[in-house]
Parts: structure tokens; sequence; C-alpha cells
């Protein structure tokens, strides 16, 4: 009885001070929202009111003002959309009588003919029992509208509806992007129109098209063919495939701002035209990922006249203001074992291979402002010298894209959004282009454009991308879209839930594609106790796939660590379940249920699993990682077992316990598992009970932090 009366004590103080153990400082209070609601990205102001506007088979809409095509087609997307919700069939066409439709919507104008970083999106959005209202400046603005309408729809016994109230929306930042790069891993059109969609869905207003790279050159140049058909396996755009692509972007209100990487990353370039290189030919296709030596030869006049004609024909393609050069991880190899490079940059005064490639940037600039054409790159182009009309792209993070905006240059922050390093959305959904505290003033913050995720693509296929993109994305989407107060991270991800089922009508596969991976890998046999375990594994984060797992760009990405996905949902509940146990001591015999349920699925999940391996060669490499599961499994219930019980295991239990989580925590098969840090809590405030709870409060905060905080990384995990 003793053991228990401490129990709550020590419980939630394990809690509390591991927490602040990995923060830093006392665990953060989520503030509480005034209303619950499922939008995302959360609007600028809104305000629900009592009523609701019913949405049945009478549904109709009218407009008001300018009709443009681009609202049209959006307002009959809306329309299907609801229709395959709601199974029934709604009135074709727009109703001729805006005060008896149940939808007016009113634009003032057509916006940019063009999609331009400073059309006007905003909106204002009047629900009541007996009509909706939607006002836009322009054609754009009452496309984001629209999708916030159908982030509303609801529905409960009564029947469908749309809850009364009232938001007025703008975005935070005018460039909310995406990047995807088709280099490396080719994607098919219908990869990147649901990909549009979805963007559209989340009011992301950039399709960054990464076009050109080591292991692919994919756009048609009919100027230099040898480009697209010596450089990319057969597998590129053709000019007309890019006008449709551009076209399909533009009446969902998105740019599209195509890169063409240089002058490094430029080996695809050079199988067709080794005579723009650094280094004489000939050269091949890159099948590996990483960093190569080819680049363009900065000194030769050819080589500007080159680009200038090639600019020029995707210029002329590609109407978005701004074209992105790239301009990255350049180190410069081939330049330095170059005698006559070398013997150029003496002649010009050039001190080294960066004032060598701004000597190109600036080369470039003039040929990209010949053809009307705004220059972007990224960090590494930030060199001094470079004219202020550049954009600067950062990867460096807010800190770098701060100094270039102080400086005068206008920016994008992609640091802190790179999704292919499978991060969790939490991490994407913290980071900001201007972060709380920032000294920028409201001048050089204005130079601060947004954000843009990026997709780069050495791991991902037609059948696995959007696994990797969504539903992170829209948490970055929202980010870079509401106010910088919006940060509750729990609500975050309740709405994150509900948009990525939504998410499934515009045909991405991020959800279904899972159970389709795992039955080829099964061979046809039941999945279930595989789906067990991918549902609490991730691959390895940031780069260290390439190290576990050596494959190149014509490997199948068919394995169990292409089914697994970053932010694995039942990983996360559990530990969400095991912050409860140990925060909340007096509902423990609740709480303890949920975490013993899971637990007890891990070990009866690990002898089918077996089972499975035996049957399939492929899955073969999970075998350590089912016996992992098993043990995980088995440990945390041990650890329920002797607090349910109040007694205190023998320290040997703990150490051999700990010890032994320690080696689960080693990747296998270049895959690991997100649950052990709540698994060793359970451990530690198993063993340690009878011990600490002996000591003074101040001595408790230092054993709890230093016992249930997880050992140090060690280089290479």
């Amino acid at each position: 009885m003793r053991a228990r009366i401490y129990l709550p004590f020590i419980l939630t103080l394990i809690y509390v001070f591991n927490a602040a153990a990995q923060t830093g400082h006392a665990p953060p209070v989520a503030p509480v929202a005034a209303t619950r609601h499922n939008l995302m990205p959360v609007p600028a102001s809104v305000r629900f009111n009592p009523g609701r506007l019913p949405v049945g088979k009478s549904f109709s809409v009218a407009v008001r003002g300018q009709a443009d095509p681009r609202l049209q087609a959006g307002i009959d997307r809306m329309l299907r959309r609801i229709e395959g919700r709601t199974v029934m069939e709604l009135p074709r066409g727009l109703a001729a009588d805006a005060a008896s439709a149940t939808f007016v919507i009113e634009s003032a104008g057509a916006g940019k003919a063009v999609p331009s970083v400073d059309e006007d999106e905003s909106y204002t959005l009047e629900v009541s029992d007996r009509q909706a209202a939607l006002k836009s400046a322009t054609a754009v603005g009452a496309l984001r509208g629209l999708e916030t309408f159908l982030q509303l729809l609801d529905g409960d016994r009564d029947g469908y509806f749309i809850p009364s109230v009232h938001i007025q929306d703008r975005p935070r930042f005018p460039w909310r992007g995406l990047l995807i790069d088709v280099a490396r891993h080719y994607q098919p059109m219908e990869v990147l129109k649901r990909n549009l969609d979805a963007m559209a869905a989340v009011k992301l207003n950039v399709l960054h098209w990464h076009l050109t790279e080591d292991q692919g050159f994919r756009i048609e140049s009919k100027k230099f063919p040898r480009l697209h058909t010596m450089g990319s396996d057969g597998k590129f755009y053709t000019q007309d495939e890019a006008r449709e692509i551009i076209s399909y972007a533009r009446e969902r209100g998105i740019r599209v701002v195509p890169e063409f990487d240089m002058p490094g990353h430029a080996t695809a370039w050079l199988v067709g035209h080794p005579e723009l290189g650094s280094a004489p030919g000939p050269y091949t296709i890159e099948r590996k990922a990483g960093i190569f030596e080819p680049a363009l030869d900065p000194t030769r006049e050819e080589v500007y006249k080159f680009l200038d004609v090639f600019l020029g024909e995707m210029a002329a393609l590609f109407p978005d203001a701004y074209l992105h050069i790239g301009g990255d991880e350049n180190e410069g190899k081939q330049w330095d074992r170059n005698a006559r490079i070398q013997a150029f940059m003496k002649e010009k005064g050039i001190k080294d291979n960066h004032a060598l490639q701004t000597y190109f940037n600036k080369r470039l600039l003039t040929i990209l402002k010949r053809h009307g054409k705004i220059m972007m790159g990224w960090d590494e182009i930030f060199q001094p010298d470079l004219p202020q009309e550049v954009v600067i792209h950062s990867w460096r993070g807010p800190a770098a894209l701060a100094e270039a905006a102080k400086k005068g240059y206008k920016g994008v922050l992609s640091a802190g959004y790179y999704i292919d390093l499978i991060f969790p959305t939490a991490q994407h959904y913290a980071v900001d282009p201007i972060p709380a505290g920032s000294t920028l003033t409201a001048a050089e913050a204005a130079h601060v454009l947004g954000g843009e995720a990026t997709m780069w693509s050495e791991w991902v296929s037609a059948e696995t991308i959007d696994s990797r993109i969504w539903p992170r994305t829209a948490a970055i989407a929202e980010r870079l879209w509401s106010p910088r107060e919006t940060t509750d991270v729990e609500d975050m991800y309740r709405r994150l839930d509900v948009v990525s089922v939504r998410l499934e009508e515009l045909g991405l596969t991020h959800e279904k594609n899972q159970a389709t991976l795992l039955r080829r890998l099964a061979g046809g046999r039941d999945i279930a106790p595989l789906q067990t375990l991918v549902s609490v594994i991730e691959p390895v984060k940031e780069y260290r796939r390439y190290r576990q797992r050596p494959q190149t760009m014509l490997s199948p990405l068919t394995g169990l660590i292409d089914a697994a996905r970053p932010d694995a949902g039942a990983a996360r509940r559990f530990n969400a379940a095991v912050e409860k146990l140990l925060s909340d001591a007096p509902r423990f015999d609740s709480h303890s249920h949920q975490v013993k349920t899971t637990l007890a699925e891990w070990m009866s999940a690990a002898p089918e699993l077996e089972a499975l391996i035996d049957g399939s060669p492929a899955l073969h490499e999970a075998r350590p990682l089912a016996r992992d599961l098993a043990e995980l499994g088995a440990t945390g219930l041990e650890a329920l077992s002797y607090m349910s019980r109040g007694v205190a295991p023998s320290a040997g239990w703990r150490d051999a316990r700990l010890a032994a989580l320690e080696q689960i925590a080693k990747p296998k098969a270049a895959l690991e598992f997100p649950v052990i840090a709540s698994v060793r809590q359970l451990v530690v405030a198993a063993s340690e009970m009878s011990r600490l709870k002996q000591l003074t409060p101040a001595e408790w905060k230092e054993q709890v932090k230093t016992l249930a905080a997880p050992p140090a990384k060690q280089p290479g995990n």
C-alpha cells in the first residue's frame, strides 16, 4: 500500500522532469482553442457563431462579379468533392438567382494573368443558417476560400452542414512552396497533378520543379536535344507536357518555378555536351546518390552562349517571373585540377572558387535579365558582390536567411522543411521563416518571402513519393499561411489526421499504398502482423540511409523501408499514452490499459512475423526487427507489472533491460523504433521507485533527469 501512495508523486515527477531534461525548461502548456475545428491552415481570423447551414441535394452555387474560368473550374471541383463525401447528386452548373443560392461567391477581379508572388490571396467567408457568402479580390483568393469551405463541411445524425462562421483570411507569407525533385527519380505526370491538387487543398502556391541533376535531365530542349535524349534514360517531360503542368497549376492558383542546377550537379548536362564541362569527357548519367565533381566551365565564352540560348528557350516555356539556377554543393574539384581555369582565375584576379562561382552567377544574371527572369539560387550563391536582385533560397536556416534579408536580399527558407529527411511533423512545424524574437525590422522582414518543403527524390518512386510528402507538408503549409501564434502541436496532429484522409479524395496514395507494398512483400499472406511492425518503425533520419542501405537510382524502392512512413502514427499514439500514464498517476489503471494492449499486440505479432519472414526472402532483413518488437513488448509489460504491484525489480533487471533497449535502438535494415524512449521511461519508473521515494524533491529532480533521459546517440547511428 505504501508504494501505491508514493506512486502518483513518483510517476508525475518522472514525466515532468524528463520533459524538462529534453527541452531545457519546464514543459510548455499548449493553449486551448476556443473552438475546435478541422481547418488547416488555420485562418488569420475565425469566429464561430450559433447555427448551421444545411448541405442537401438542393445545394447550389451562384457567382457575382468576375466569372474567371479558373473560378468556374474550382467551383466544379468543389461540387464533385462534396458529392464524393456526401453521396448526394448535386445540381450541375451555377444558379441564376444569387438570392436563393446556398453559396454565393463574389470575386472582384481575375487577378494576375500569370500567377505572381504578389497575388492577392485574401478572402472573407460568412456562413449563416440561410446562406454562405465568399468574397475575394481575385479568383485565386476565391479558390483559397473554396478550400476552406470544403474543410468546414461536417455531418451528424441530422445531415451534412457548414457551421455558422465568420472568417477573414490572408496568408502570412506570399511564397509557400513544395519542391519536387524529378531528376533523381522521374515522376510521371499523374504524380505531379495529384500533388498540385493537394497543394491547392492546403493553400500552397509554388511548385518548385527541380528538373536537372547528376542523375537526369528531365525537360525537352528543342534547341539542344542531346540534353534530354542522352541525359534522361528516355524519361523526360516534353515541352507540351510542361505547358500542361503549368496550365494545371495555374488553374489552381499555383506558380511553377523551374530549376536548372548549375554549375555543379551537372553530370546529366555533360552526357550530351561534354564540351561544356571543366574536365574532358565522356560523361555518363550518375547512378548513385551524393555530391559529384562534374561542373560547367565558367571560364569559357562558349558555355555562356550555350546557356543564353537554352535559358532563353526555357524562359519562353515557363512564364513565372523566377528561374532557379541551383548553385549548390559545387566543390570545385574539377576547377582546381584544370590548368586553364586556374590561369583564367589568376589573370582576372579571382581569388578562389567561391569568387569564380560569383563570376559565373553574375554572367548568368545578365542572361536571365535579358530574358525577363529574376534569378534565384541556393545559399552558396550568396557571396560578396552578388547583386541584390538575386533571391536567396536558404537550406542553412533562419539565421542565414535573416543575414541575407538584412543586406537587402529577398529570400525563401527550406532549412527545417526537408521532408525527405523523415523528421516528425512537429519538428517541421516548429520552424518559422521569421521566428519569434527575430531582430529583423519590418522592412527587412518583408524580404523574407516565405518557405518551401523539399522533396528530394533519391529514395522515392511514384509509388512512395506521396507518403514522404503527405500529410506532413500540410503542417508546413500551415506554418507559412497561418499567424505565427498558431503553435498548438497536439491540435495540429489532431487536425492533420483529418486532413490526411481528405487528401485521399484527390488521388493521393500516402495512406493506401503502404498496404499494397506490404502485400507484395508478404506474397499474398495475411499482412496484419507486418502492419503491426511497420506501424511502430520509421526509416532512419537525415542521410543515414545512404550508409546503412547502399542502393543506386536503379534500385527497386519496394522494401520494408519504403513501406514504413515518417512520423509513424501508432508510435506517436503509444508515446502519448505513456506520457499520460506517467503524468496522471491517479488514473494509472485506466491509462495502463491502452499501453498494455499495445505492448501485448507487439508480443503476439512476433511469432506470426517470423513465419511471414520465413516465407519471403525479401523480408529476411526484418527478422531482427521482429525480435526487437517482441522484446519491447515484453519489457514494457514487465515494467507495468512491477508498477501495478508497487514492487521494485532488482537492479540487475533494470540494467539488463536498459542495455537491451540500447541495442534495440540501433537501426536494422535502416529502420528504427521511435517508441524506445517511452519503453525506457517505463523501465525507469518501475526500477527506481523504491529508491527515489526516499529522496528530497530537489534530489528527485536531478536523479530522474539523469535516469529517464535516453543515452546520447553515438556517431554513425
